[in-house]
């Protein structure tokens, strides 16, 4: 039985949102992820640390790289926005590039953003951060052969909550330029949809710095349903309380605006990405179904080296 919040304990959520100790190997991964990466950086075209905001935060993070597609096409191509994970602690874009591979061989602009981690910023600056990055996008993807208009965010963790807040953004308020739905799809894989909890995790509170307002500011599960749609996932494998954010935000917003709410068999919180990009997982065929887009003939370019055999398993 799922503990209330009242019962848990601080060793026990360690134990809940701890993901590098409930995964003895997840060196192994991640050096997996910086290398496949690497190499789709070598592999693919792309155009990196492009400036996404010109009054900001933190300017040498502020910065976003855009592949673009294997087989250029006349028309404006659907536009992938993935935002990484790492608890808004750790991690960075070009530790993720393998994402792209399979998305531009499917004939889709990928973009992949930096933001600033904490303790240095807050949660929230992090959230404004990766609006900026959006609405760039919004204002310039078009000059890389995107369409604006068919835009997908989404992400992993951290990056799950992300793309949640950017399903939930009032636009107009960003830019008078911006329609209110310029968001209207988004993915989430392991998200954290209230933010609460995370108070009362050892290892991350003195970064994260959270209060129980600010929390609650950041949570989408605390928001209106906005009027797009969110589809989450999370692996069957995590711990209870990723599997309980995952039902939360579909009871939260309603299956209407979160019409896929599922657990992948089989997947912990690292390797449910060797999914995304894996041509045989229902993960990846979710994504493309989001993009509007057949997966590329042979899948992913970098199959040999992204599988599920040699990432996160």
């Amino acid at each position: 039985m799922m503990r209330t919040m009242t019962q848990a304990s601080p060793a026990w959520y360690d134990q809940q949102y701890n993901n590098r100790a409930r995964i003895p190997e997840h060196p192994a991964i991640l050096q997996q992820w910086a290398d496949t990466s690497a190499d789709a950086r070598a592999r693919l075209r792309c155009v990196l640390d492009v400036p996404y905001s010109r009054r900001g935060i933190d300017d040498a993070a502020e910065r976003l790289d855009i592949f673009l597609p294997t087989r250029p096409s006349a028309a404006p191509a659907p536009v992938l926005v993935y935002l990484h994970g790492g608890y808004w602690r750790a991690l960075d874009k070009r530790d993720q590039s393998f994402i792209a591979a399979p998305f531009v061989a499917a004939g889709a602009v990928v973009v992949l953003p930096n933001y600033s981690l904490c303790p240095t910023v807050s949660v929230q600056d992090i959230v404004l951060q990766t609006v900026q990055a959006v609405a760039w996008v919004a204002r310039n993807i078009g000059e890389h052969g995107g369409d604006a208009r068919r835009l997908v965010v989404a992400g992993h963790s951290a990056g799950g909550h992300l793309a949640a807040m950017m399903l939930a953004c009032r636009w107009p308020d960003v830019g008078r330029d911006l329609p209110p739905d310029l968001v209207r799809k988004a993915l989430s894989v392991s998200g954290v949809f209230d933010l609460e909890p995370l108070r009362h995790v050892a290892f991350l509170a003195d970064d994260l710095k959270l209060t129980r307002r600010s929390a609650a500011r950041v949570s989408p599960a605390h928001m209106p349903a906005p009027s797009g749609r969110l589809w989450a996932v999370v692996g069957a494998d995590e711990s209870e309380e990723f599997v309980r954010q995952n039902k939360l935000i579909r009871a939260a917003w309603g299956a209407r605006t979160v019409p896929v709410c599922e657990s992948l068999p089989n997947r912990h919180h690292m390797n449910v990405l060797a999914d995304l990009v894996d041509p045989q997982a229902r993960l990846h065929a979710l994504a493309h179904q989001l993009l509007g887009v057949a997966p590329a003939d042979g899948g992913n370019p970098l199959s040999r080296a992204t599988n599920s055999a040699s990432i996160g398993t």
